[in-house]
C-alpha cells in the first residue's frame, strides 16, 4: 500500500515507491522532495527537491548534509509548504535526515526526535553510522546553543 507518513504539519517520510505517486504527493500537498539516495528516481510532479547521494552504508558521510535538508525542510515550512523525505525503503537514510531536523529546528534531543519519527513510522532504523553521525551532530547543536547563548550574554 502507498502512503505517506506525517511527521508534523509540513514534514513527511516515505520510501520510494509512494514518493513517486504523483497523485498520493498532489492530494498530500508535497512541494518540496528530498531524495535521500543515489538512484531512486523523483516523482514525475513539477515540484522543488534536492538529492542527498549516499548509499546505506554506515560508511557514508550523511552527516554533512544534515543541515542543508534541515533549513531546506524549514524554509519550505515557512513558506506553508509540505517536503517529503525519502529513500528506498523509508528506513535508515531518510529516518536519519528527518531526526536530524527534529534536533536542529524543535530542539529535540537525539532521543526524543528519534522516538517521535519512529512513533509514526515504526519500521525506520538508520544504521550504525548514521547513529553515530546523529550522536555527533546533537553534540554540535548543544555546543552551537551554548555558544549562542554566551554571545547573547556578553
Amino acid at each position: 500500500m502507498l502512503h505517506l507518513c506525517a511527521l508534523s504539519d509540513s514534514v513527511l517520510i516515505s520510501n520510494s515507491r509512494s514518493a513517486c505517486d504523483s497523485e498520493l504527493l498532489s492530494r498530500e500537498g508535497v512541494t518540496f522532495c528530498i531524495n535521500v539516495s543515489k538512484q531512486q528516481p523523483f516523482p514525475a510532479l513539477r515540484i522543488g527537491g534536492m538529492r542527498v547521494p549516499v548509499f546505506d552504508e554506515p560508511a557514508e558521510n550523511l552527516h554533512k548534509y544534515f543541515d542543508r535538508c534541515a533549513d531546506a525542510i524549514e524554509e519550505a515550512a515557512r513558506r506553508g509548504g509540505r517536503t517529503l523525505v525519502y529513500c528506498k525503503n523509508g528506513r535508515s537514510r531518510s529516518a536519519a535526515v528527518c531526526t536530524a531536523y527534529f534536533m536542529k529546528y524543535r530542539r529535540l534531543s537525539l532521543q526524543e526526535a528519534f522516538q517521535h519519527v519512529k512513533s509514526v513510522r515504526p519500521t525506520v532504523e538508520p544504521n550504525e553510522g548514521f547513529w553515530e553521525q546523529l550522536q555527533r551532530y546533537e553534540g554540535e547543536l548543544q555546543s552551537r546553543q551554548t555558544e549562542a547563548i554566551s554571545s547573547a550574554s556578553e
